[in-house]
């Protein structure tokens, strides 16, 4: 595409916190489909390692790391330049999420993030228990915000592929195969009409199931840990507890489960990390597959989101929901030499750019399962080639992510006031109608595979044949 559509007027500045991978990429989609005044665009980052994307655009750039004790005094001059409505597009890791967006909307301003980010620390900090440091008690910050100042200035919270995107695909899955399975509906306008849907077409769960094969042209040396995204990203995740969205049809949880003593109430934790759980789930181009439960704020959010209750509050219906992500093998075996050296994490880190890989796709979609037609996976199948056709500075996985940013965004400039929103309550279509072009093949995929298939062939195994779609089953003891 060459005529691509502008989609906006950003009216005040914009600030962009974090240049990353995912800054970088976000980059150009914003100068692509929105109007707005270069001279009031400001870059901050600790970081001047990509300093000359900026100095070449006569984008203005602030080398400094946004903190707890600074943001209030370093962003205020800058979003509330001159005229119009800011937007602050916050990309960065150890910045506080809910803070920062909550001070936004007190000047007026828009705001997205890709994840609900804690303070420098928080991660590493286990005295308070895994429980403490999970992202479903991160996520309860954000519900406590919005429960104290509904509506206003529009904030847009976990915005990027996952969380974000795969909440608009599953809404999208969803009809499918209610259709599918010849169920007369109409398409929900609520999130009741939604729950509904989904536990009348008898979905069980989601998976968030990616499988990276991105291939890079040089092998990952020795302790360095190798990745197709923000390494201290994944590493940060990857080492809060395993979670989930926990399902109604669940009739087993493993020794270590726990389950929150306060909040929804719509998910448990594991007291082991997530990079280091592995689950059965199911991709399009690979198949069966082993995949990582690295926690993630859609795990909570979508079984929260689709949850069924009746007008006692009764919970009628939940799906389990988690993510189970293989990444690139690169990362994989990053992941193999951090733990197999007692966790301690490697001294240099490196993210592979478009350049460096020589092929691979990024098959990032969710997985409903459960149902009389068993599981369905729809989801992007972008590669890497067709990524460097799209727009520059970005690998698939970036991509995926930016296009989802850049969705957000628009999404945000057309709805200014809707207060603070997670992805599951946004406009699903007109969300994807701008991320599509992004994306390469979205396609849909039934599957006769299921978690307790072709075991015990061997060996002894602990596995519930009443029900494959038990958790039981899909965890990887």
């Amino acid at each position: 595409m060459t005529d691509w559509p502008i989609h906006g007027t950003i009216s005040g500045p914009i600030v962009m916190i974090g240049f990353g991978s995912i800054g970088r990429g976000t980059l150009p989609l914003i100068e692509r489909h929105f109007k707005f005044d270069k001279s009031r665009f400001v870059v901050i980052d600790p970081s001047d390692a990509d300093r000359a994307l900026l100095d070449e655009r006569g984008i203005r750039y602030m080398q400094a790391a946004v903190t707890r004790d600074n943001y209030r005094d370093m962003l205020k001059p800058l979003l509330t330049e001159g005229a119009g409505q800011g937007f602050c597009v916050n990309l960065s890791v150890d910045t506080g999420s809910v803070d920062l967006m909550e001070f936004c909307r007190e000047l007026g301003a828009l705001y997205i993030d890709t994840v609900v980010e804690p303070w420098l620390g928080f991660y590493w900090d286990n005295s308070g228990g895994a429980a403490a440091r999970s992202n479903y008690a991160l996520r309860e910050t954000l519900l406590e915000a919005k429960r104290r100042k509904p509506g206003g200035p529009t904030a847009v919270s976990t915005c990027g592929a996952n969380p974000g995107m795969v909440s608009w695909f599953v809404k999208q899955a969803l009809l499918n195969v209610a259709s599918d399975l010849g169920l007369s509906f109409t398409e929900p306008t609520t999130r009741e009409g939604w729950a509904k849907l989904m536990a009348d077409a008898g979905v069980k769960g989601v998976h968030i199931a990616e499988r990276d094969t991105q291939r890079a042209k040089s092998p990952k040396p020795p302790n360095v840990f190798v990745n197709t995204w923000s390494v201290e990203g994944f590493l940060s995740e990857g080492m809060q507890p395993a979670e989930l969205g926990w399902g109604t049809h669940e009739k087993w949880m493993p020794e270590n489960g726990r389950q929150h003593e306060s909040g929804c109430g719509a998910a448990i934790y594991l007291l082991q990390p997530g990079a280091n759980t592995r689950v059965r789930t199911w991709c399009p181009t690979m198949g069966a597959q082993y995949g990582f439960l690295v926690t993630h704020n859609e795990s909570i959010s979508i079984a929260d989101y689709f949850t069924l209750r009746d007008a006692s509050g009764k919970v009628l219906h939940r799906p389990t929901c988690h993510y189970a992500y293989h990444p690139a093998n690169d990362a994989v075996i990053s992941l193999h030499e951090l733990f197999g050296n007692g966790g301690h994490i490697q001294p240099e880190h490196h993210i592979l750019t478009e350049h460096e890989i020589v092929d691979g796709i990024d098959e990032l979609g969710v997985l409903l399962f459960g149902h009389k037609n068993n599981a369905y996976w729809y989801g992007s199948q972008l590669s890497v080639e067709e990524t460097r056709k799209l727009a520059p500075y970005q690998n698939a996985t970036g991509m995926q992510v930016t296009s989802a940013v850049l969705a957000g965004m628009v999404w945000a400039l057309e709805n200014p006031d809707a207060g603070i929103v997670e992805a599951d309550e946004m406009d699903y279509r007109r969300c994807l109608e701008v991320q599509m072009p992004y994306l390469g093949p979205v396609k849909g995929f039934y599957t006769d595979w299921n978690p307790a298939q072709d075991r015990e062939a061997l060996f002894p195994e602990d596995v519930d044949y009443s029900d494959p779609w038990q958790f039981r089953n899909v965890l990887v003891r």
